[in-house]
């Protein structure tokens, strides 16, 4: 493994927090957000500032300075961490020959990082440090420290830049003082394309800076900076005029989420820019004008026996829990069954609640729901029935009715069984996909528009077969011609073929058997078409302590590569594959970190580095990098495989409640090194009611 490319990833991370401790929080940013830069993030025109929007803040950037058109992906996971993704159109460059792509032009990827050393204080400014292109093909990599303070309605920052932020070279590096490597910055190294290239605050230096000037009403913001760079030594020898490093512009926001930008650069080039942005974190989702409004409580207690296969086509109906049995063990009722609708764990207790309590007689004093995953008990929570009738009455707080509401992991099934539901075997339905491939040689965007039928057989409670049948409908996929090359097995950059040979696909299609093997312990095996290029037969185990912040699972795998046509064809190659995975909470603003050491699908031995961080309503921002004993070299472009997603909960988009989430992945290039294999399910996905997190930062839904 390239264990010293890993270190220089975490050494940021691990050491933020710890800055963070040094702040001196004040209010001193503006409410409704800072704007974006040419390049994306939030700056003035060329330059970043020490600013940092809210946590959540999503951004989608496009910017046009001759020659270059830039679009870029922001994401603000942590108040002191912002990550953009980005592709640069170098229009006055082409991808190749004419014969290899035609009239295209050439795109540079580049992924970008900026963190926050500390907050403004009523003397101190924002101080940041971060780098342009920290892991693309360095053509325009540049690294930075720089300090933002507001003076009323004007912003200033001043900023100290390396690489293509200071090609100017009018300062002497300050860090020769410590090391005379730092007096000169060697040559980007095109064999190692997309790798960390080791020449971060080298060589000489720029000083850089600005002012920006809200009008009263904050819609205008005015902007003057004084810019690093040195336009005569553009990288591909692509020099462009300079008659100034003064660049004047101005921002208006023209809705809440949509600004304009328009600026003059350089002293003789014209800059246009729009910003799509939002909070992502804050977003509540329209209205569930679709959703069955919650039972009301009945009046008065009832008498006689409750009709309990009514009682379980009511907690379908209205709570969405499919009932595998309802049993009473002393004044504890109990139901075990399976959530779907809600993705708020608390508001399916509290509509379970509901319904329970109008068809339970008086001596019940406790309901409880046992939620499971494919048959797995994963978690019980437990709710006291006197205080839950104050509270939906109006008369306790959600706050003080917390103590009579109890989480634990499921307890062996005890008690009088009243009702045991008959198995509902087969499920299915339609849906709509849409798949791209962004930046390529052929074309900046390829995409598939597919309809799609995903089913599924369930021979027991634990075990079920899945498929998921797709038809294209609509792409412009005649223009996918070129494979990219390779040093390895093949295992992904067949993907044209997968995607070109065959309009109607089984993209999956595979028997399942999950069990919880004992109180904090489950496993599963799987065999099939597990995915749309592998087939075979696996295994997971996951331990998962209940209440704790961590968990360890195992995978392992034998698969062969499936025909291009993706039906019951197959290739020759074959792979054993697995991994140990490490899941830690670390307690930091809910991110999530992952750790995957194994074996993929090259054959090659590595590791996985996964972090992410959780919103209170769902939404999932997060980056990963992959690092194996195969060579950048031979690796190829890209150097190792890395990314950016974010996850967003369709219940923030739909008048209908859904658990399900849309992921949008941002992944420079698609090689063979690093790469896993797709498995349809994950034990830690399916026991994911076991964190506490959205049912402690949703508990009020507990009442809707």
């Amino acid at each position: 493994m390239k264990r010293r490319r890993l270190y220089l990833c975490l050494l940021p991370l691990l050491g933020a927090p710890a800055a963070q401790a040094q702040d001196v929080p004040v209010d001193s940013g503006w409410a409704d957000g800072y704007t974006q830069s040419d390049f994306g993030g939030a700056g003035l025109l060329q330059t970043p500032t020490a600013r940092m929007n809210a946590a959540g803040e999503g951004a989608i950037t496009g910017s046009r300075v001759e020659p270059y058109s830039r679009f870029t992906f922001t994401l603000q996971p942590l108040d002191w961490l912002e990550g953009s993704f980005r592709y640069t159109n170098v229009t006055n460059r082409y991808y190749g020959t004419p014969s290899f792509s035609g009239r295209q032009h050439y795109k540079d990827k580049a992924i970008d990082l900026k963190l926050r050393l500390w907050q403004e204080s009523r003397w101190l400014p924002a101080l940041a440090v971060g780098g342009h292109d920290i892991g693309g093909t360095g053509l325009f990599s540049g690294e930075y420290v720089v300090a933002s303070k507001r003076l009323d309605r004007f912003d200033v920052s001043l900023g100290l830049g390396w690489g293509y932020l200071g090609a100017a070279g009018d300062v002497g590096n300050p860090l020769g003082l410590l090391d005379d490597r730092f007096r000169h910055r060697p040559a980007v190294d095109n064999s190692d394309v997309g790798d960390f290239n080791g020449n971060y605050f080298r060589g000489r230096a720029a000083l850089f800076g600005g002012v920006e000037y809200r009008l009263p009403g904050d819609r205008w913001r005015l902007k003057l900076e004084y810019e690093g760079n040195d336009y005569r030594h553009e990288p591909q020898r692509n020099d462009q005029p300079q008659r100034s490093r003064l660049n004047l512009g101005v921002a208006y926001r023209l809705a809440k989420t949509v600004d304009l930008s328009v600026g003059w650069e350089r002293g003789n080039t014209a800059m246009f820019g729009l910003t799509l942005h939002t909070n992502l974190a804050r977003g509540e989702g329209p209205p569930k004008l679709l959703d069955p409004p919650p039972e009301p409580l009945a009046a008065s207690p009832v008498h006689g026996q409750a009709d309990w296969a009514e009682v379980s086509a009511r907690l379908a109906d209205n709570a969405d829990v499919q009932v595998e049995s309802i049993r009473r063990d002393g004044r504890e009722l109990i139901v075990t069954g399976e959530p779907g609708r809600f993705r708020y764990p608390a508001k399916t207790l509290g509509r379970t609640a509901r319904i329970l309590d109008n068809a339970a007689a008086p001596q019940v004093d406790w309901f409880t729901l046992v939620s499971t995953s494919e048959g797995m008990p994963v978690v019980q929570a437990s709710v006291h029935r006197g205080p839950f009738g104050k509270l939906v009455s109006h008369d306790l707080a959600p706050d003080d009715f917390r103590r009579s509401v109890v989480r634990e992991a499921p307890a062996p099934a005890a008690g009088e069984v009243l009702y045991r539901a008959p198995l509902d075997r087969y499920r299915g339905n339609v849906g709509m996909g849409l798949g791209q491939t962004v930046g390529g040689p052929d074309a900046f965007i390829l995409y598939q528009l597919f309809a799609s039928y995903d089913a599924e057989y369930r021979f027991s409670r634990h075990a079920w077969l899945s498929g998921q049948l797709n038809a294209n409908l609509l792409n412009n996929y005649d223009q996918f011609r070129y494979d990219a090359p390779s040093n390895l097995p093949r295992v992904r950059t067949w993907q044209r073929r997968y995607l070109t040979t065959s309009r109607l696909n089984l993209s999956n299609l595979q028997f399942n058997a999950a069990t919880r093997l004992g109180t904090d312990l489950y496993g599963m095996a799987y065999a099939g078409l597990l995915e749309s290029m592998y087939g075979g037969a696996g295994g997971e185990v996951l331990y998962r302590p209940f209440g704790q912040r961590w968990a360890l699972g195992a995978n392992l795998n034998w698969v062969r590569q499936r025909g291009f046509a993706q039906h019951f064809g197959w290739r020759d190659y074959r792979v054993v594959t697995g991994h140990v995975t490490a899941y830690v909470d670390t307690g930091i603003d809910h991110v999530l970190a992952t750790v995957s050491l194994g074996r993929y699908l090259a054959r090659d031995w590595g590791g996985t580095l996964d972090l992410s961080r959780a919103f209170d309503n769902g939404v999932r921002m997060g980056a990963y990098a992959t690092f194996t004993n195969v060579s950048s070299r031979q690796f190829g472009e890209g150097s190792f495989d890395k990314g950016i997603y974010v996850s967003v909960p369709f219940d923030l988009m739909l008048p209908k409640s859904s658990p399900a989430s849309t992921e949008i992945l941002w992944r420079p290039l698609t090689r063979d090194g690093g790469a896993m294999l797709l498995r349809r399910y994950s034990l830690y996905g399916l026991t994911g009611e076991r964190d506490a997190q959205m049912f402690e930062a949703n508990f009020g839904e507990i009442a809707q």
